[in-house]
């Protein structure tokens, strides 16, 4: 029996509220889409100066067909709309003293890589027993459950000795740990959790399965950059009969009794709306869009008490001349430039909420695999540096400018020669963006900090606690932040809204969708 449609607002056109957008539209829901900015995309904004194009973010694509699915769900061909191309390395990540290793997919590259860095022997052997334990983990964490909503205790309770079984009480480091000696190859296998919001020493091992994830289906760009995505989902959207209104902020989620009645914008206008989908930050959302009221469960109290990911300095250049190691290293597409410090730097972030003074950088360069996004003979980058979010002491209206400069004149001593003579424009973001642009908690880059007491049934639900029609995709809900994440948080709220609550039906006693792809 079809689901009658619906008047759905989806708050936010970020990659969470665009893919379900997108999925709602496609079920004959009349769907309006709502965006604070001037242009769609949400944390995956684009900057366009001076002929450059810069990705705000996200820029490492895993599990495409996440994104392709989208199309082929409107009958369409993803290849109509996008063009996405692997890349090879997926990292090239460099160590202090100049050294680097090139993470890529392949099993015997990989080996080769890690008996030329190690000098522990059996560290080759522990990465093939690491890669079959992400290959279990995989399967359970993201297989299973990435779709699976949370809605019930006795859903957590369900897989709490798989969990145990599978150690997600150690910490990604602490899991590596077990396998390999070599400091150094800890640090590049313990990494990605970084790319989500989490410390590597305090995310739960869970979070390793983003290994198996990229040895499984690669690491992809998009032609054109991530925005390119967006705009062909926008387009996807338009076609299936979306309504995209940009420069609408919503003042507030508007209510009657226990339920969502649509959403009231800053300038006065009201979209009544059946039920409401919400892009948005999730705390930034409870705490801004929410009356106290109604908040019984996500009180500022409960709010205050959770813990957020770190934020971030993200620093967008473009250059009169290429980098190509002529006078330099050899740069990757993405290359990930450790510093001295590991643990104790991530300590600094996380724990005491400092800026310390030294700093570990993602550099993304997207012009050595599209050479449009930036004029001819020229070079697009954009280098990110992990630091506190809000809730520490640093004053961004004096750090920020230093903090810069140290960077970027870090960059020039040991990366790109040269950098501040043929620098031709610049665009700098910090924690005071993501707070006020983007409406998120303290500033937080990636919502709610993935830790094991905050996954799964312990996040944001999928469905709100507090009124049954709202629902949350995006970082800060069940599954998490990354694009694979957010994606798939998408896919749980179409199916939640498409199976909605009844006298017979309790959250959680639905068949789910697996995370898993129709095409491989």
């Amino acid at each position: 029996m079809s689901t009658p449609t619906q008047r759905i607002v989806v708050i936010g056109s970020g990659f969470g509220g665009l893919a379900a957008a997108v999925r709602l539209a496609a079920r004959g829901h009349q769907v309006t889409l709502v965006e604070k900015r001037d242009q769609p995309g949400g944390r995956a904004y684009v900057y366009r100066r001076d002929g450059f194009t810069f990705d705000g973010g996200p820029t490492v694509i895993t599990a495409p067909w996440l994104i392709t699915e989208l199309f082929e769900l409107a009958g369409k061909r993803p290849a109509d709309y996008v063009s996405l191309v692997p890349i090879d390395p997926f990292y090239r990540i460099f160590f202090p003293d100049g050294a680097h290793f090139d993470y890529a997919g392949d099993r015997d590259r990989m080996l080769a890589e890690i008996r030329r860095v190690s000098p522990h022997p059996g560290d080759a052997d522990g990465y093939l027993e690491f890669v079959r334990r992400t290959e279990r983990i995989f399967a359970k964490g993201f297989t299973e459950l990435a779709t699976k909503p949370f809605l019930r205790v006795g859903d957590m309770i369900k897989i709490v000795p798989d969990l145990v079984r599978l150690e997600s009480q150690r910490s990604v480091y602490g899991f590596i740990a077990r396998f390999v000696e070599d400091d150094r190859l800890r640090q590049v296998l313990s990494f990605h959790p970084l790319l989500v919001g989490g410390n590597p020493f305090q995310t739960t091992s869970i979070y390793t399965l983003i290994h198996h994830l990229e040895r499984e289906w690669g690491v992809w760009f998009a032609m054109g950059g991530t925005g390119a995505v967006v705009d062909a989902l926008v387009r996807l959207f338009g076609e299936l009969g979306g309504t995209l209104l940009l420069d609408a902020e919503v003042g507030e989620i508007t209510t009657e009794g226990r339920r969502a009645t649509g959403v009231r914008l800053k300038d006065g206008r009201e979209i009544p709306a059946e039920s409401v989908v919400c892009n948005a930050d999730v705390a930034g959302a409870y705490q801004g869009l929410l009356p106290a009221g109604v908040r019984r469960k996500y009180t500022d109290r409960r709010l205050a008490r959770t813990r957020y990911s770190m934020s971030l300095v993200v620093i967008y250049f473009g250059t009169d001349r290429q980098y190509r190691g002529g006078d330099g290293p050899v740069l990757a597409h993405h290359d990930i430039i450790l510093g001295p410090r590991y643990g104790p730097l991530l300590a600094d972030i996380f724990n005491r909420k400092t800026l310390a003074d030294d700093f570990s950088l993602y550099l993304h360069t997207p012009t050595l695999t599209d050479s449009s996004l930036a004029p001819p003979g020229c070079e697009a980058f954009y280098v990110l540096a992990p630091v506190p979010h809000l809730g520490g002491a640093t004053d961004w209206a004096t750090a920020a400018k230093p903090y810069r400069d140290k960077i970027m004149g870090f960059l020039e001593e040991r990366y790109l020669p040269g950098l501040s003579k043929h620098l031709v424009t610049e665009h700098m973001i910090d924690p005071r963006h993501f707070r006020d642009t983007l409406n998120s908690y303290l500033g937080s880059a990636f919502s709610v900090e993935p830790i094991l007491t905050q996954s799964a049934w312990f996040r944001p639900h999928n469905r709100s606690e507090e009124l049954p029609n709202l629902y949350f995709v995006g970082a800060g809900t069940h599954p998490g932040a990354g694009l694979p994440g957010v994606l798939c948080s998408a896919k749980i709220a179409d199916d939640l809204i498409a199976e909605p609550l009844s006298r017979d039906t309790q959250p959680g006693e639905r068949n789910v969708r697996t995370a898993q792809p129709s095409h491989r």
